[in-house]
């Protein structure tokens, strides 16, 4: 399963995922789940395209394709400092799935064990540092399947 796709496709739709747990109230793990293999190769194709349209809109259009319902996780509302931005934690997630790619056989399949492994519960708690640490840490611990001291 190959598609074409680049890293600035790969930074879009993990700024997506993170647009539509935000949005929805769900874990980023919860949303990726919703989405099947065919689903997120597609959206690495259309990110070429999407990234012109409002996030509002395409969030919409992932909540009604995928059937995404509200959930109750908010890390927002429970944030004691200021909040990253949507796009910073794409970053975070960009770089991350970049790093360990070469584990995987694919995009896909890096994207599905990155978000749901324990890394996507520590970039999400916005009151610790996981999301702004070196990247190098983000992955090292990653692939340890714990945080490094």
């Amino acid at each position: 399963m190959t598609a074409q796709w680049n890293k600035d496709d790969l930074f879009y739709v993990c700024s997506m995922i993170e647009y539509v747990a935000r949005a929805t109230h769900n874990k980023t793990k919860d949303v990726v789940a919703k989405l099947s293999d065919k689903a997120l190769l597609h959206q690495l194709k259309a990110a070429g395209v999407n990234h012109c349209l409002p996030f509002e809109q395409v969030c919409d259009e992932w909540i009604e394709e995928y059937g995404i319902s509200e959930g109750n996780f908010d890390n927002i509302a429970t944030c004691r400092y200021t909040v990253p931005s949507v796009t910073s934690i794409g970053r975070v997630y960009q770089t991350l799935i970049l790093e360990v790619m070469e584990l995987y056989e694919s995009v896909v399949e890096a994207i599905k064990k990155v978000y749901s492994s324990f890394i996507s519960e520590e970039i999400s708690d916005f009151n610790s540092n996981v999301y702004y640490s070196n990247p190098d840490y983000i992955k090292c611990s990653y692939e340890a399947g714990m945080l490094l001291d």
